[in-house]
């Protein structure tokens, strides 16, 4: 008999980053291995500086690896090559084939993240044989004086901003913003961005690693701290326009939703859905029609997905602070309750036109 499929954690995968923090560890407990020059994988330090925490992720080298039931060890790679539609469902595997199309992280920014751009999906297809790089960001947490660089505050041209890179000062011609807990940035390809110290981040983002830095505020002048940057490279993928009013909406220009368990939906793109959910009892959800997955990022508290085994009996699935956790398309129907109070999910999902009305109870 064929073993049915189930709702999926995952290992973190992490990366050390000169503007990274300690905060995925001790806010969101995750603990990080790296691999030596002789092959030993061995525990980064809690204290060690993390800037992201790759939770779901089909890049080849990159792969998230299963960490529950039957399939633990097995990589998300692995699990499209032999499940396919049964993970995806029969309209996203027509779309992406075996490629898992989103990659969901965390991100500790506490220093300055470098000002960089993603192309579009056009664009990374013919130039990279790649998707593309649209993101969201949900601010998890902000420091008070933390700073996002979202766009241009004005319209520059492509020789302004270029002269501005090598001269220091790019960051004058940005657009800045100060976050707050809860407020999301729409992260357009062509959209130059980037972030200043005391902020944890939820990302949603296409199954592309396709980022071009274009300016790293001076660390790239001294040997020791030097990357490599890609202005040259990229300066034709820039949206050299005023940053208009949809890249940012803040917690205070969400709508409210009054009805228990109300999911609102806070980023509507061509690539992804995402609802934003604050569990306040146990709901059921069918999203049968959307021929999709869905994806849980907890943010806050803990809850547990609920689920037929196929052989009569429910089995719970424990998701918890930090977790970012799979609904195979194969596993439509499901109870979500929560484990506590406070509970606070992102549900990410790719079909944007359908599954408005998941939630039945």
């Amino acid at each position: 008999m064929e073993k049915k499929l189930y709702p999926m954690t995952f290992l973190p995968i992490g990366s050390k980053k000169p503007w990274g923090g300690t905060a995925l560890a001790g806010k969101l407990g995750k603990t990080f291995t790296e691999t030596d020059s002789e092959g030993n994988e061995t525990t980064i330090p809690a204290d060690e500086k993390v800037g992201e925490s790759w939770e779901l992720a089909d890049m080849g080298e990159r792969d998230s690896v299963i960490a529950n039931g039957f399939l633990a060890g097995n990589t998300i790679g692995e699990l499209m090559e032999t499940y396919m539609e049964r993970i995806v469902g029969d309209a996203v595997f027509d779309a992406y084939g075996t490629q898992f199309p989103l990659l969901i992280k965390f991100l500790d920014i506490q220093d300055k993240l470098s000002v960089q751009v993603h192309p579009d999906d056009e664009t990374a297809a013919q130039r990279y044989d790649s998707l593309g790089k649209k993101e969201m960001w949900y601010v998890m947490d902000a420091a008070p004086g933390a700073k996002s660089y979202l766009g241009f505050k004005r319209d520059v041209t492509a020789s302004e901003f270029y002269e501005h890179c090598h001269k220091g000062t790019a960051d004058t011609l940005l657009n800045v913003l100060e976050p707050h807990k809860g407020d999301v940035l729409h992260i357009n390809p062509g959209t130059v961005h980037a972030a200043d110290a005391g902020m944890l981040i939820c990302e949603i983002q296409e199954s592309s690693d396709l980022t071009f830095r274009l300016y790293d505020w001076g660390r790239e002048l001294d040997p020791a701290t030097a990357r490599p940057t890609h202005l040259d490279e990229a300066i034709d993928l820039i949206d050299y326009r005023k940053a208009g009013p949809e890249l940012y909406t803040p917690q205070s220009a969400k709508p409210k939703y009054s009805a228990p368990n109300s999911a609102g939906v806070i980023a509507d793109e061509e690539q992804f859905t995402v609802r934003e959910l604050s569990l306040l009892g146990g709901i059921k959800v069918n999203f049968g029609s959307q021929d999709s997955f869905l994806v849980y990022c907890c943010l806050e508290g803990g809850a547990s997905v609920n689920m037929p085994d196929g052989t009569g009996e429910v089995q719970q699935y424990p998701l918890r602070k930090g977790d970012v956790m799979l609904i195979p398309a194969e596993c439509p129907d499901f109870t979500l309750d929560p484990a506590g109070s406070g509970v606070h999910l992102l549900e990410v999902s790719v079909n944007p036109s359908e599954a408005r009305d998941s939630y039945v109870g």
